[in-house]
């Protein structure tokens, strides 16, 4: 078999932007280049890779394998290359990165300029979506998780605590009372998160060393997929909310909302840079990553000149 490495990169473009012409536009190659170079992989494999459908091209069954076990290769022979070569080259190519839309728009866009500023000739694709993808088959060298638990299947570096905290406005403190323990919070209006069981929101830490997580149901009428909505509702009077800090920490410095609840706990989260897990990181990824851990720093930014939350 004489294979070609550009055929099979075509191969992954395709698969991972879900048509040829999509491939096309990202790639800047034109359709047909990338079609002959497809049709070769075949011709040498023996088999077909990939099947039109309404959605564009979809792997066959062999085409899936295929690219489920070349695609950890070919990452392995990029990082190996550009690890011998990095120390006498300024950073190229392209550096894609996925990260929660609010964090992403808030702290991440600007934590990385600098890094930017320092690598011109890197070209960087930052995208923000809530969904947690699979960033090998998505084609993505990095993504930002906020999550207790990274898992297994890729590697993962801390850059920060997410600690989140209990908060309303002023005006609805006047008008219902500031409640005195987590108990008292079901006889309040609270907003809830669509994205994840209220279950899973409402979470404190044990009031003894070594205790289970308090776990509490609260009422939420109304509830919203995004913090910064969340936010905005809560600084308007309809309800308690618990939020990362990074979403609440100026509306706190404002004054539009009060840290409510001190000395109670709500579980924080952890935020990590997570990537593929291949024997050789590539240069690009592991600076950015060095670059992330050092804008966090031991004290984030969201945190930094926040009154005291006395949590």
């Amino acid at each position: 078999m004489n294979f070609q490495l550009v055929d099979i990169e075509a191969y992954f473009l395709v698969v991972e932007s879900g048509s040829i012409s999509a491939a096309a536009r990202r790639s800047g190659l034109a359709k047909s280049i990338l079609s002959k170079r497809i049709v070769r992989l075949e011709q040498n494999l023996g088999t077909e890779l990939l099947r039109r459908s309404t959605r564009g091209v979809v792997p066959t069954d062999r085409g899936e394998e295929f690219y489920r076990r070349a695609r950890g290769g070919v990452h392995e022979l990029e990082a190996a290359a550009e690890a011998v070569s990095s120390r006498e080259q300024a950073l190229r190519g392209e550096l894609r990165i996925t990260a929660p839309m609010t964090f992403g728009t808030l702290y991440l866009g600007r934590m990385l300029f600098p890094f930017l500023a320092r690598h011109p000739a890197l070209s960087v694709k930052l995208d923000f979506d809530d969904r947690v993808l699979d960033i090998t088959r998505a084609g993505y060298d990095l993504a930002i998780r906020i999550t207790r638990d990274p898992g297994d299947s890729l590697k993962a570096r801390r850059l920060a605590t997410s600690r989140r905290v209990v908060c309303a406005s002023p005006g609805y403190i006047e008008r219902n009372g500031r409640p005195q323990r987590i108990e008292d919070l079901p006889q309040h209006r609270c907003i809830g998160y669509s994205n994840v069981r209220p279950h899973r929101l409402w979470q404190f830490a044990a009031d003894a060393a070594g205790g289970a997580p308090r776990l509490l149901s609260v009422p939420s009428p109304i509830s919203f997929n995004n913090g910064e909505l969340m936010r905005d509702a809560a600084i308007a009077g309809l309800g308690i909310i618990v939020l990362p800090l990074f979403i609440a920490a100026e509306a706190v410095r404002r004054g539009d909302l009060v840290v409510l609840l001190p000395g109670e706990r709500p579980l924080p989260d952890s935020i990590y840079a997570v990537y593929p897990a291949t024997r050789y990181v590539p240069t690009k990824v592991r600076l950015a990553i060095d670059h992330l851990v050092a804008a966090c720093g031991e004290l984030p930014p969201w945190e930094r000149d926040l009154p005291d939350c006395s949590q």
